[in-house]
């Protein structure tokens, strides 16, 4: 076997650009199987409280590809099976039908058997490196930062050549979890860990009664650690399953006990501070069996952003299971058909929302176990939904007794040493990318999430802090290219980027991955081959921030023309996710849209048996404009966060005590509550309320793009950006949009210009009773177009536009099919 760890001396992983290449405005192209949730903690075992079903097999069963780095690296495809598209065209959308699907329950097709046995025989590969060059052509402004540009996809190239040559190629690369961690075979178990800082290490736990010279490891010439533990004499592995292990190490800053880095489960036990590190590894009829194939990526993605712990009504800690069987339908019924989860990674610190990430590998077990996570994952696939996963590869949390800070006794191991290993405003490590040992964990950190999980993407978090060493603090983009081709830019951070799209484009092709980047890195969502960092999408982090900008003035001084340059402002042929709104906005410190617009009146005037208030009903229409006016030009993809649907009264607070800082001041805590932690969905579903209007306008919005697929169209044109009438009117595919923002003024045969001729109708109206609007346009009224040339189209109607309305009108067609009802 060849040794463990990184390259030869000679492979050197520097990716820092040279001084004198500094190079860096706009580009363009287009290019139910249950399981239990309780974790039992006792004095030495941390385990699944119930039985669940068996597991597949997993990549110990795929063979090492060619090493050939000019040849594509080729596996079986154990696990890209798709279901059919349901793909409703030419359906007109009746609003007024709108609640009439099942309430108990989702009536989804059945898949014809489980995914074992049904999986697809077409090979998924990694393609060799490209030329890099065509991202020239798409955005002839590169041409002049080709020095950076070309330097950065050649140390791209080099890092896959070498990867090639030292590891038998990226896809063997980033099966790290086979190598590293706890792996067992039929003899015994084997325990790596890189720690070159360690002078001595041993493995010790409830197996053998935490004694420190009971396992001691061996260490090779590239830092890793390791011991193999024989089988018991009846058979049995030498590490219960479920049972607590750490590292111990001697090292540069004194004797610790660390959980280890790949560790695949990892508990707090109740009354103890720190995490404990659990060896998961359930008998084979306890392992969790996937059920139903992966859907296919949709055409249009619409995210529902969710917290499995705070997505129950209670104020408690919800588990996977309680969300798998509760919130997912509800997603489903909404018209979502992706899901992210959020916080999965384990995080010690609950408040962090899931962004100080302590184990890597480890799903979080305050809702449960691995196992109860892959059946929330099968079922989320039963129901047609995508499920992506936020996941963290920007920085990693300061604790140094749960997580990777400090692990060997070095500030070096993962993470740069110094300032730039330090985020400051996140208080948090930033990692080595440039390191080998770095690059295997993190690579392989990703394709543990898709392969063991059945995860269909990510949203990678920080993107932004990632690629350049300012970390995007207290800088203002502004567009000019310099801004990111220059000394500025993480070089290192760029090329890891590339590489983990590059696997997960090879290897999963129907996943999805999107980079959270608010600084217009241009090419960001350009494939790796031809020079781009290879993202599908890109959040549109823009439209948040000017709606909050907006919502602290009056909606009198809302200019038309700026609202439709934010929303459109985006790279051409790079795919955005637009979002009006999302966790970061309903923080405590922030405020939702919601509140913005009604803030203390929501508590007294949201009931329909008592009066409104202008606040109210201003704040109402406004919600669902905003919502509308985002879906239909902000991009490709829509994302809303749980509860924001409906307008949630509530912010966000998790569970906190008082904070005595180190300069004396004393921040106050909420007495560790858990009240503002959940999620009131018994506030949408009550028909009572105001709030259902805005859950139900809300699954308007998606069955309408369900039906006539608008967001990715190819077809979009902006005729009317009024500032006196405060008027937009937009088309998108065979729909006409008219947004009436004005708060007073309602107009009369308001002639609107189209691109088609022929008869239009109502197809979705933001002022529907049902949506807690005034009912005051007649949906039985049809729409005929007159000839000739208004706004620049050669076509026109005439429409009434009440104020503070949103109007969707969609072409008839000769051959439309009946309008599908929809209840619930």
């Amino acid at each position: 076997m060849a040794a463990i760890g990184g390259p030869p001396p000679s492979a050197s992983c520097s990716t820092t650009p040279p001084p004198s290449l500094i190079s860096a405005g706009k580009s363009s192209y287009d290019s139910d199987s249950p399981s239990s949730l309780t974790v039992a903690a006792s004095k030495k075992v941390l385990v699944p409280g119930g039985p669940s079903d068996g597991s597949p097999p997993l990549t110990e069963q795929l063979e090492a590809p060619s090493t050939d780095s000019e040849d594509p690296q080729v596996l079986e495809d154990v696990d890209s099976v798709t279901m059919e598209d349901e793909n409703v065209e030419d359906e007109a959308i009746s609003s007024l039908d709108m609640g009439s699907v099942d309430d108990d329950k989702t009536k989804v097709e059945e898949t014809p058997s489980p995914l074992k046995g049904t999986a697809s025989t077409a090979p998924k590969s990694i393609p060799p490196p490209g030329t890099g060059q065509k991202i020239y052509e798409i955005d002839p402004l590169l041409k002049g930062f080709r020095d950076h540009l070309d330097y950065r996809y050649g140390q791209y190239k080099r890092l896959r050549a070498e990867i090639d040559k030292y590891e038998g190629g990226l896809e063997v690369f980033s099966r790290g979890y086979e190598k590293f961690g706890f792996t067992r075979s039929a003899t015994g178990i084997t325990y790596r860990e890189w720690a070159p800082g360690a002078k001595s290490a041993s493995l010790i736990g409830d197996f053998n009664n935490w004694n420190m010279n009971a396992d001691v490891m061996t260490q090779n010439e590239f830092g890793v650690w390791e011991i193999f533990l024989p089988n018991n004499a009846d058979g049995s592995p030498a590490i219960p399953h479920g049972s607590r292990v750490k590292i111990r190490m001697d090292t540069p800053s004194g004797v610790k006990d660390s959980i280890p880095a790949w560790i695949k489960f990892s508990v707090q036990a109740p009354n103890e501070i720190p995490y404990n590190g659990i060896y998961y590894d359930p008998p084979e009829e306890e392992k969790y069996v996937f059920q139903h194939p992966q859907p296919k990526r949709p055409q249009s993605l619409r995210i529902y952003e969710a917290h499995v712990g705070m997505s129950s009504t209670e104020p408690k800690i919800n588990t996977y299971a309680e969300f798998r069987d509760d919130v997912l339908p509800r997603i489903k019924k909404l018209g979502y058909n992706a899901v992210q989860l959020m916080a999965i990674q384990e995080h010690s610190y609950y408040a962090s929302f899931g962004y100080h990430v302590t184990n890597f590998f480890a799903p979080s077990s305050r809702c449960g176990t691995p196992d109860d996570l892959k059946s929330l994952i099968d079922r989320a696939h039963e129901l047609g939904l995508l499920v992506l996963m936020d996941i963290v590869h920007s920085h990693a949390s300061n604790n140094t007794l749960d997580g990777l800070n400090m692990f060997d006794g070095t500030d070096s191991h993962y993470f740069h040493s110094g300032s730039r290993g330090y985020h400051w405003m996140w208080d948090s490590r930033l990692f080595n990318y440039g390191s080998w040992e770095v690059l295997r964990y993190l690579l392989s950190n990703a394709r543990w999430w898709l392969e063991e999980f059945k995860f269909d993407g990510f949203r990678f978090d920080g993107v932004t802090s990632m690629m350049y060493t300012h970390h995007g603090l207290q800088v203002a983009f502004t567009g000019n290219y310099s801004e990111y081709f220059g000394l500025a830019t993480d070089v290192e951070a760029v090329t890891y980027l590339m590489l983990v799209n590059d696997l997960i484009n090879g290897l999963y092709p129907e996943a999805v991955n999107i980079g959270e980047d608010v600084s217009g890195m241009p090419a960001f969502c350009i494939p790796v081959a031809d020079g781009g960092v290879g993202f599908n999408y890109r959040l549109h982090m823009a439209i948040a921030d000017k709606w909050i900008e907006l919502l602290q003035k009056m909606d009198e001084s809302w200019q038309m023309g700026d609202i439709v340059h934010t929303l459109t402002n985006r790279r051409w042929g790079e795919k955005c996710v637009a979002y009006a709104e999302s966790h970061d906005q309903a923080l405590v410190g922030d405020k939702t849209i919601a509140f913005w617009l009604m803030d203390k009146d929501m508590y007294d005037f949201m009931a329909l048996d008592k009066p409104s208030t202008p606040t109210i009903d201003r704040g109402i229409a406004l919600h669902k404009m905003i919502r509308l006016i985002t879906m239909g030009l902000g991009g490709e993809g829509y994302l809303n966060f749980m509860g924001n649907e409906f307008g949630h009264p509530e912010w966000i607070d998790f569970p906190r005590g008082v904070q005595h800082l180190p300069n004396g001041k004393i921040v106050p805590g909420n007495n560790n509550s858990f009240d503002k932690c959940r999620r009131r969905f018994d506030l949408a579903d009550a028909e009572y309320l105001r709030y259902h209007g805005l859950q139900e306008f809300d699954r308007a919005m998606h069955h309408l793009e369900e039906t006539y697929s608008f967001m990715t169209s190819e077809h979009q044109y902006i005729s009317r950006k009024d500032e006196g009438d405060k008027v937009i009117v937009f088309e998108r595919g065979n729909l006409v949009f008219v947004f009436n923002f004005h708060w007073s003024k309602s107009y009369s045969d308001y002639r609107v210009g189209c691109l088609k001729s022929g008869k239009y109708k109502i197809v979705l109206d933001s002022d529907e009773k049902i949506f807690g609007g005034f009912d005051r346009i007649a949906h039985t009224a049809e729409y005929f177009t007159v000839d000739g040339w208004y706004d620049e189209r050669p076509n026109s109607f005439q429409v009434y536009a009440p104020c503070r309305t949103a109007v969707v009108y969609a072409l008839v067609e000769t051959k439309t099919k009946e309008t599908i009802p929809i209840k619930g």
